[in-house]
């Protein structure tokens, strides 16, 4: 009887501990869940004009996103989330603006907010080419096999890992400046914002570069960020953080509960979050790739734009002087754009944006970005060894497991690209004249896809 009392007490003891940890884990894992379904679903609904059914088929049936119940309020546009009642997360939709979660401040004082975004100039673009427009001619030169070409986008669109679709939405390919191949997923099509993901940072970077080609920065000089004066943190430059190696304490992990999902779906100044993360090595250092980067970097381009104008800063400086009209950014409860995961565009307007790039930052014959700024976003930063990342880019480094070979061992060095989770992409291959978009909702090889693209580019 003593035996069994004392493996009573000690299962006792065992079913409390697992409640606690159980608590613990829900206690950080469910504001995640709750916090990135409102948010998403109030985008996709409001934003993308997509069925709510679809929406929790496709984006949110994933573990544990599953666990969570979305309730869409069509008065005043929103969406709500929690798991099982617990962790209530509310994401408003704002038109111009898009969605926005409700953290730390009051819903109140989010929609009293005001922001002057610039008119898109009235005009029909179809009428106009490409790129300056949406007229597309069907002029695919001689040299590219078509068949190749379209089998190539076909296999992407149909692809599956670990035996799951990837679910790919939209596939975009340009050579030499010009649309060659273009497909859809059904429900998606030239018309549909799409969402960059932490393809954002890459325009985040390049609203930096035209601060600096405007004489407001000098990202060699440490980071403007009050919080960091007088601290081991003001050593930080704005290189740093371009470069992904400010040496600050951030964890970037999706698959559980860390820094990251704490900052996009709990905090609601997501750059003051980010730039109190304790420094944890010598700036310039240790490459560390964060979103709490990025979205110090946002804050530092509304600080130095200036309330007034900073709304209409990325419009009136960057997409709209790349005919790019769809683009929005979305911003934070105060306000800030969140530079790191909020971007949409057509899988079009991405591609101007790649195109950007390709042209060495030169649109229309207008020097957009300082003259370099490609350049220089496409070097290896010294923090990062293996070669992988540049101003707010990637870059086709060495392979993590055999330095012997790039990391995309079948495409160009010369390969930079824009990358986002769930396999967002906008691949600039200069040398092979190409630059192609995938957005979707699951990864792809991409070095397959990219592979097949240049194969069908016949020289």
């Amino acid at each position: 009887m003593r035996i069994i009392r004392r493996i009573a007490k000690i299962v006792g003891w065992l079913l409390l501990l697992a409640l606690i940890i159980a608590i613990v884990i829900a206690w950080k894992v469910f504001p995640a869940v709750s916090g990135y379904g409102a948010k998403n679903m109030c985008s996709a609904v409001y934003l993308q004009h997509r069925q709510p059914s679809d929406i929790l088929k496709e984006d949110l049936a994933s573990f544990p996103l599953s666990l969570g119940s979305f309730t869409i309020n069509e008065k005043d546009s929103s969406v709500t989330g929690t798991v099982w009642g617990f962790a209530k997360r509310k994401a408003i939709f704002r038109s111009r603006i898009g969605s926005t979660l409700i953290n730390d401040f009051t819903e109140a004082e989010v929609r009293a907010q005001q922001f002057s975004i610039p008119g898109k100039p009235i005009i029909n673009t179809d009428t106009i080419a490409w790129p300056y427009g949406g007229k597309i001619v069907d002029s695919i030169p001689a040299s590219i096999n078509r068949a190749k070409l379209n089998a190539a986008v076909d296999r992407l669109m149909n692809e599956t890992a670990n035996g799951k679709p990837c679910r790919t939405r939209a596939v975009l390919v340009l050579y030499d400046g010009k649309i060659v191949a273009e497909k859809y997923a059904p429900g998606f099509d030239k018309n549909t914002l799409m969402l960059g993901w932490s393809m954002s940072k890459s325009i985040t970077g390049a609203l930096t570069g035209i601060l600096a080609r405007q004489g407001k920065v000098d990202i060699n000089k440490e980071a403007p960020v009050k919080e960091w004066t007088g601290t081991s943190k003001q050593k930080i430059t704005l290189k740093d953080l371009l470069q992904q190696s400010s040496g600050l304490d951030f964890a970037e992990e999706y698959d559980m509960p860390s820094d990251v999902t704490k900052m996009l779906f709990s905090k609601g100044d997501m750059a003051a979050y980010a730039a109190s993360r304790p420094l944890q090595h010598q700036p310039g250092t240790v490459f560390n790739y964060t979103s709490g980067n990025t979205n110090i970097i946002s804050r530092v381009i509304r600080n130095t734009v200036g309330e007034t104008a900073y709304a209409a800063f990325p419009y009136r400086e960057l997409f709209y002087k790349i005919n790019a009209y769809s683009f929005m950014l979305e911003p934070d409860a105060s306000g800030t754009y969140i530079g790191s995961s909020y971007s949409y565009a057509t899988a079009r307007d991405f591609a101007r944006f790649g195109l950007l790039y390709y042209n060495n930052g030169v649109w229309n014959g207008q020097q957009i970005l300082p003259e370099g700024w490609v350049k220089a976003s496409s070097q290896p930063c010294p923090a990062n060894k293996a070669g992988w990342y540049g101003y707010q880019f990637w870059i086709n480094g060495k392979d993590e497991k055999d330095s012997t070979r790039r990391r995309f061992p079948d495409v160009p060095g010369d390969l930079l690209f824009c990358s986002g989770y769930g396999g967002q992409g906008i691949f600039i291959i200069p040398s092979k004249k190409i630059i192609a978009v995938r957005l979707g909702l699951n990864p792809i090889d991409r070095n397959q896809f990219l592979k097949e693209v240049i194969e069908a580019i016949v020289r």
